[in-house]
């Protein structure tokens, strides 16, 4: 998954503001307590970040491919 379209998910699913605050502020614990922005400076894969964040968030499994999106898209890359 590019960081491009890592960031398209987040800002469809949270909005832009709330995203940004996820990224800056949620420990997950599937990442070792890291936020999102400091798990992407520690080369985590944005796709591990990205689902790990919807787990954490009670995101529906349904839509972790992005909204009213299939999983064989680009985003499941």
């Amino acid at each position: 998954m590019r960081l491009s379209d890592f960031n398209t998910l987040m800002a469809d699913e949270f909005g832009p503001e709330y995203a940004a605050v996820l990224l800056r502020d949620l420990a997950i614990t599937e990442l070792g307590d890291l936020t999102g922005e400091k798990a992407l400076d520690a080369g985590i894969e944005p796709k591990d970040i990205w689902l790990a964040i919807c787990k954490a968030q009670n995101v529906p499994s349904e839509r972790w491919h992005g909204l009213n999106k299939k999983p064989n898209n680009r985003h499941a890359e």
